[in-house]
């Protein structure tokens, strides 16, 4: 028996719903409050661990910006590689390199003569901006007028090479030579290229800018209320793709890219060219890499090849994989709980460990942090672990995607997965008749 509580959910007899129907009640009302429960989750485990270890309000600061900046970072990335992988099927691992073309694109358009490293032809950024995500869609159609005609894992294959040319290319200085003495413009080879400044930092020579540092300054530094702003910039061309993503998941469009992740063929005898769809959308997923990349590197003031290894391509997949695919939503989960737990958690616990215990020095390989527990000496081994956190992090990474694979091999929000269909497909229960019985 069932019993309706005062908010119109329902019991089991008689009591008061379980909290995880709370949760799917009142947080899986709407795909904001799922993202945003998800942020605060992790803004507050980080915010109680920057005191913990002894910070104040200003390190809570700059952490909820890096965290901040990070999640935008990887949610337009995550949605894009969404929008090849979880959309469409198409298995592509060159984010990297797509990123690379946008980035460099830019500085190459909009950085000025006189940079110290790397030379540009120093137009408007919003000139650079536009045209890195037009070349970044340009290779993605030189990539996939051939690589499509190819099945999953050949297509996997083209793209991971090609974004390694791409860096490959980029890191050449004898190209950045001969492109600087041609053309008056180049790369800066394996120096880098400088970026243009970010636009948000002029505001702070104005008058509002002046207002702000007022308010704020009493309790946060000008560097952090600096980066605050820029952030604030980039969670705004989330929430501006992930709304395209949605229109476009929801088109006609969108429905055959689904249709062709479902069955190819279906989707082809129904009359859909379905070798043009995947170019089209390929396209449109390697431009929005592109602008990912610009507003993550291409903040940095300065960028150079090594920041677009295959390693990055590899943290986005496992963003989304977390999230599941073929759910925008899922996306920007997964890249929250990529960030937060996986990515920056290890450092930012190790940091805390190293502070608030005297560990001395660490041992310089494993058998020699495993020998001292023999006498149940562990420190030794502590000191190993937060010493070599970052490279033991690849390994929490492995056991993390071993377990979603056994136990949830569709992510967290998975289950939300969209369907080629406009309407829902789910059966409708057994009608009932007046008296409560059902028809069969």
């Amino acid at each position: 028996m069932t019993a309706e509580t005062a908010d119109g959910s329902s019991g089991i007899d008689g009591e008061d719903p379980s909290i995880r129907d709370i949760l799917a009640t009142e947080i899986g009302k709407t795909d904001f409050r799922i993202v945003i429960s998800t942020m605060l989750a992790i803004y507050a485990l980080f915010i109680v661990l920057t005191f913990l270890g002894g910070g104040d309000i200003n390190s809570a600061g700059s952490s909820i910006i890096r965290l901040t900046f990070l999640f935008a970072a990887y949610g337009i990335l995550t949605l894009a590689l969404n929008l090849h992988w979880g959309y469409t099927g198409l298995f592509n691992i060159g984010v990297a390199g797509f990123m690379a073309v946008g980035v460099y694109t830019m500085a190459i358009v909009s950085t000025s003569p006189d940079a110290v490293s790397g030379t540009g032809l120093g137009l408007p950024l919003i000139v650079g901006v536009i045209a890195g995500m037009i070349m970044a869609a340009l290779v993605g159609l030189v990539a996939a007028v051939p690589a499509l005609r190819l099945r999953a894992d050949y297509l996997a294959i083209v793209t991971l090479g090609l974004s390694e040319i791409i860096r490959l290319t980029l890191n050449s200085a004898t190209l950045s030579n001969w492109t600087v003495s041609v053309f008056g413009f180049g790369t800066g080879g394996g120096s880098g290229i400088d970026l243009p400044a970010r636009p948000t930092d002029a505001l702070l020579n104005t008058a509002f800018g002046d207002v702000l540092v007022d308010v704020l300054g009493t309790f946060l530094r000008p560097s952090v209320i600096r980066r605050s702003l820029w952030v604030l910039v980039m969670i705004g061309f989330v929430i501006a793709v992930y709304w395209l993503l949605v229109r476009v998941g929801n088109s006609p469009f969108g429905r055959v890219l689904k249709a062709i992740r479902e069955d190819e063929l279906v989707a082809q005898s129904l009359g859909k060219d379905t070798r043009w769809f995947k170019i089209k959308v390929f396209m449109l997923g390697c431009a929005l890499m592109g602008l990912g990349g610009i507003l993550w590197q291409g903040s940095q003031g300065y960028v150079s090849p090594d920041s677009f290894r295959p390693i990055v391509t590899f943290y986005v997949f496992v963003a989304l994989i977390i999230g599941g695919s073929g759910s925008n939503t899922g996306s920007l989960v997964g890249s929250i709980l990529f960030v937060g737990l996986l990515f920056e958690g290890p450092r930012t616990l190790a940091n805390i460990v190293s502070g608030s215990l005297s560990l001395g020095s660490a041992p310089g390989t494993f058998a020699g942090a495993m020998a001292p527990l023999a006498s149940l000496e562990i420190t030794p081994l502590l000191a190993y672990f937060m010493n070599n956190i970052s490279a033991l992090r690849f390994i929490l990474l492995g056991v993390v995607l071993v377990i979603i694979m056994q136990r949830r091999p569709e992510g967290v929000l998975g289950h939300r997965t969209e369907t080629a269909a406009a309407i829902s497909l789910d059966r409708p229960g057994p009608a009932r008749t007046n008296g409560g019985e059902s028809d069969e």
